[in-house]
């Protein structure tokens, strides 16, 4: 019966960039990595536009970014570095992997709606982790770091094979998380905020204590 809905693969390929993205907002280059192996190996079709995603040297080049780019994360002060670029590049890789699984709406169509679903949900689980990831750091002296940046490697991991492999619960994963960075991660900025302020107004009454024992 299904095969009788005619935008039914439209809207298959969108779940499936919707997770794609999100696993880019984790990691940026293990979901690319991800998608070529599986395209390189045959396990999934890959349209004409995208062919360079299942060639060998993509294959390759994405593998040693994916190796790097995970333990780079567990380097302190780069993953800090990493963080800064992590949201631009999540943004512009959720955007090509949301494309790279339509073929025949228009150039235009496609881009805008890989910048608007795939660039969007990547940018916001990607900025959502930097925050906490600065939280972390804020709190903990960096040593919570480690569990973020497994946190994010297994994200990744995860939405990349559920949206080749279970696009729906992929695209709901997909929104759920979404829903919960924006819900959370405001709740652990204003922790960090007060964290700050409170931090702050020690250090300035210390300061005054000080001023007022040398007088």
């Amino acid at each position: 019966m299904l095969d009788h809905i005619p935008y039914l693969p439209y809207i298959l390929s969108a779940f499936i960039g919707v997770g794609l993205a999100a696993a880019t907002g984790f990691r940026v280059f293990l979901p690319m990595f991800a998608v070529s192996l599986a395209s390189y190996m045959g396990w999934i079709p890959m349209n004409e536009h995208f062919e360079w995603l299942s060639g060998l040297p993509t294959l390759i080049t994405t593998g040693i970014a994916t190796v790097v780019e995970i333990l780079a994360y567990y380097i302190p002060f780069v993953d800090h570095i990493l963080d800064t670029l992590s949201v631009p590049l999540a943004t512009i890789a959720g955007s090509v992997m949301f494309a790279s699984q339509f073929a025949d709406i228009g150039t235009f169509p496609q881009w805008a709606l890989a910048l608007i679903a795939g660039g969007g949900t990547a940018a916001a689980i990607s900025s959502g982790f930097a925050g906490t990831r600065a939280a972390s750091t804020a709190t903990t002296g960096g040593l919570g770091n480690s569990v973020v940046a497994t946190t994010e490697t297994a994200g990744a991991g995860i939405m990349s094979i559920l949206a080749m492999a279970a696009p729906v619960i992929a695209f709901i994963c997909s929104i759920a998380l979404v829903i919960l960075v924006l819900v959370v991660g405001r709740k652990i900025w204003r922790k960090f905020r007060r964290y700050n302020a409170d931090g702050n107004a020690t250090t300035i009454d210390v300061e005054a204590v000080d001023r007022r024992n040398i007088e």
